[in-house]
């Protein structure tokens, strides 16, 4: 590991910079920002086509739905609502309902948040379809640098200390204080951090992507176990929602942990490496 020391006062704390992730590692973490941005977007725009998710082989209006996104008349009103099994919540004014030209109308999600704005299911699906493929080819780049340059057995792979359950109440209620590492604890990921790294580069992503072929008619004509594995492409369909979603929310954790524990000096190190660590005692 490159490191810069920055010069200080004797007794004073010593200011070192460490190089903390590889060119390749900025390039596809960058990269799958962009693709996860689009594909978000994008499939909220095929989920608009048909804003209810089933369990199962079938899936039609007149199937029992788990999850909806829809509305509801009330007198002469027009109100979203979504619903999640026997539960429902007005969500008028961000889900269910938009207008459209000074219009009312149905719609799952708002035009701001779908990619194209207007109601396109192809142009969504030829959208989604190219940076799923975008995202896929540079994963895939990162998994094999991963692999083959030990980061994953080095950097992510929790040690067994690190699993007991002191340590990890430990780390939780440091999170919850917002309590960051400093110093030489700073140079390495936490074990939620490991963790959650972990799940989603080998749990949530690979569902992802099976779940995501499972819906293709092509992919279940060469590959029809696809459909039993799954119990079926409308199970699949909502597998890959539940994922979608599983991974926006570790975004937004994520996006969270960067701006609390120190924006800029995060920042630095996913665009140059550099990451900036201050010891105690620079004189020892």
């Amino acid at each position: 590991m490159t490191i810069w020391k920055q010069a200080s006062p004797t007794r004073g704390p010593t200011t070192i910079f460490v190089n903390r992730h590889s060119v390749l590692t900025r390039i596809t973490h960058w990269l799958n920002l962009l693709c996860l941005s689009l594909l978000l977007m994008s499939g909220l725009q095929i989920f608009n086509a048909h804003p209810s998710l089933y369990w199962g082989q079938y899936g039609a209006d007149a199937d029992p739905s788990w999850f909806s996104i829809g509305t509801v008349q009330d007198g002469d009103s027009t109100r979203g609502v979504l619903r999640v099994g026997n539960l429902s919540v007005a969500t008028t004014g961000v889900l269910g309902v938009s207008r459209v030209g000074g219009d009312v109308t149905e719609r799952g999600f708002p035009s701001w948040a779908t990619i194209p704005s207007y109601q396109d299911l192809a142009t969504g699906r030829r959208w989604h379809l190219f940076f799923a493929w975008l995202f896929v080819i540079n994963g895939s780049i990162y998994m094999l640098y991963g692999v083959l340059s030990g980061h994953f057995r080095r950097d992510l792979a929790p040690r067994a200390d690190e699993l007991s359950p002191s340590h990890l109440k430990e780390e939780i209620a440091d999170h919850a204080r917002l309590r960051f590492p400093k110093g030489e604890k700073a140079r390495h990921y936490n074990v939620l951090q490991k963790l959650a790294y972990l799940i989603v580069v080998f749990i949530l992503l690979p569902l992802m992507l099976a779940t995501g072929l499972t819906m293709s008619p092509g992919m279940d004509a060469g590959f029809p176990s696809l459909l039993d594995f799954f119990a079926g492409r409308q199970s699949a369909r909502s597998i890959h929602f539940i994922c979608a979603w599983s991974i926006v929310f570790f975004v937004v954790v994520h996006v969270t942990m960067v701006i609390l524990s120190g924006l800029w000096n995060n920042m630095r190190s996913m665009i140059t490496g550099r990451y900036r660590i201050e010891n105690k005692g620079g004189g020892e």
